[in-house]
């Protein structure tokens, strides 16, 4: 690629900033397109946003200076233009897609108003205006109910706790964050929460939204027991943002599919971060974003030899505040018959740790409090070399707080 090759990249969020600011960096110009009309912002800290712990202009991203707002509505591929809501077009020579995704509104009774919106009360949490409603809606006392119970539902809850609201959340599954955390490691979880006062229920389904007026007024449940609620939040998950690529006739899956230089089916089109699918997965995590606009930044300043093969993830969740909460998940964290498992556990202070280990290799871990093992855990775990046979260091590795 010449300096002359003008690359577009659609999406302002971390990993479109974080590709732009490194072909900056390269000196390849580039333009990056957002559609939010806030600067560009660290999703990840949106919660903090909602607990009044940051104010937004804490949690935003260093934007580049050609950053075009505007909602693309169509690719020519022919052309290699991107078509925009104002009628404006915009030329490329390679463009790179990192659309994110969209949060997962359940199919619930009663959730849209006949002009398809969401009812007064109701809220998505994904945006950075889904984080300013809400933090608007919010006052001590008023009554939410949060659906979902994953790393997003659990963040949201702690938030709306820590504002002072009564909190109830609802999660369909047997657990709190089932796909990160083991059963041990989720009690703790629930645990935390119910010391801020959130009242946590399992096995629940929420089945309707009732609203009067236009605004919400109670939720009701799979088995007929009513909830009142003057703020729902849905934190049901996401899914990846590949409209744009359906529609311009590219190769999507369960998001759009990607080689190793990030390709689409399209090879002057790119992918990355949450609407991309490499190798089969589709991470929706913050560090294979990141990791792959490294690379893909690399490649389009002609560093040919970059390639991206996949990301080993740790998922992290820090809960500061009175009373701070601290988790990291890595690999699998359910063991299967014949793998050997090492747990610590101080039910006093709250703390658990736990790894496990096929065939010498470590393959996965949990901790809850204290996470001064959390790096040598995950570099052991990343490096996937067999482990001395005698455990000896592996226990050392759990219990030695200086390995972060």
């Amino acid at each position: 690629m010449t300096s002359n090759t003008r690359v577009v990249v659609i999406g302002a969020g971390l990993a479109g900033v974080r590709l732009a600011r490194r072909l900056g960096e390269l000196g390849t110009p580039v333009t990056l397109v957002g559609e939010e009309e806030h600067r560009p912002y660290n999703r990840v800290l949106l919660a903090e946003v909602l607990a009044g712990r940051y104010t937004p202009d804490v949690i935003a991203l260093p934007a580049p200076a050609a950053l075009t707002r505007a909602r693309v509505l169509g690719i020519d591929r022919e052309a290699r233009t991107v078509e925009c809501a104002d009628g404006s077009k915009i030329a490329y020579d390679r463009l790179v897609l990192a659309t994110g995704s969209n949060p997962v509104l359940p199919p619930l009774r009663g959730l849209f108003t006949p002009d398809h919106e969401l009812p007064e009360g109701v809220h998505a949490f994904r945006t950075m205006d889904d984080c300013l409603g809400l933090s608007k809606a919010v006052r001590p006392g008023v009554k939410a109910v949060v659906i979902g119970g994953g790393l997003l539902g659990v963040s949201a809850a702690r938030a709306l706790a820590q504002r002072g609201a009564q909190v109830m959340l609802a999660q369909q599954s047997e657990r709190l964050m089932e796909r990160q955390l083991d059963p041990s490691a989720s009690k703790l979880v629930r645990r935390h929460l119910g010391d801020l006062g959130v009242e946590v229920h399992t096995d629940l389904r929420v089945r309707d939204v009732r609203c009067v007026g236009g605004a919400v007024r109670s939720v009701e449940m799979a088995d007929g027991y009513a909830l009142d609620a003057e703020i729902v939040v849905l934190a049901c998950g996401v899914h990846p943002r590949v409209g744009l690529a359906q529609t311009a006739g590219l190769q999507v899956r369960k998001g759009v599919v990607v080689d190793d230089e990030l390709r689409t089916s399209d090879p002057y089109i790119h992918a990355i971060g949450d609407c991309a699918q490499h190798d089969g997965n589709v991470y929706g995590l913050a560090t294979p974003a990141l990791e792959q606009a490294d690379v893909l930044a690399e490649l389009l300043a002609g560093r040919v030899n970059a390639r991206y093969t996949g990301t080993r993830s740790l998922t992290r969740l820090t809960l500061p505040g009175q009373t701070a909460f601290d988790l990291a998940a890595f690999g699998e964290t359910e063991a299967l018959p014949g793998d050997d498992v090492v747990q610590l556990a101080d039910a006093t202070r709250g703390t658990y740790r736990k790894v496990v280990v096929r065939d010498d290799r470590l393959v996965g871990g949990v901790l809850v409090g204290e996470l001064g093992t959390v790096g040598a855990l995950a570099r052991a775990w990343e490096g996937a070399e067999p482990l001395p046979s005698d455990g000896g260091p592996l226990l050392h590795l759990l219990t030695n707080d200086g390995g972060s």
